[in-house]
């Protein structure tokens, strides 16, 4: 059973504070586990540093633009 097709049968039909009882369950165990199997890094590889600049640049394309008080 995939993780989708047992949340889709036992968990999103529990009430919804079931369900984040269960979610803190979960952190809780994945943070007490020593992350083995786990890829956590610091560094940003060459595509993360493009999908950043891309989404920025979007991001900046669609703001109101700047006003300066005259401070």
């Amino acid at each position: 059973m995939s993780a989708r097709e047992l949340y889709d049968k036992s968990i999103k039909p529990l009430p919804a504070v079931d369900r984040l009882r269960l979610a803190a369950m979960i952190l809780d165990d994945l943070a007490a586990t020593t992350g083995a199997g786990l890829d956590i890094r610091d560094d940003w590889s060459e595509d993360d540093i493009a999908d950043l600049t891309a989404y920025s640049l979007k991001y900046a394309s669609s703001a109101e633009p700047y006003e300066d008080s005259g401070g």
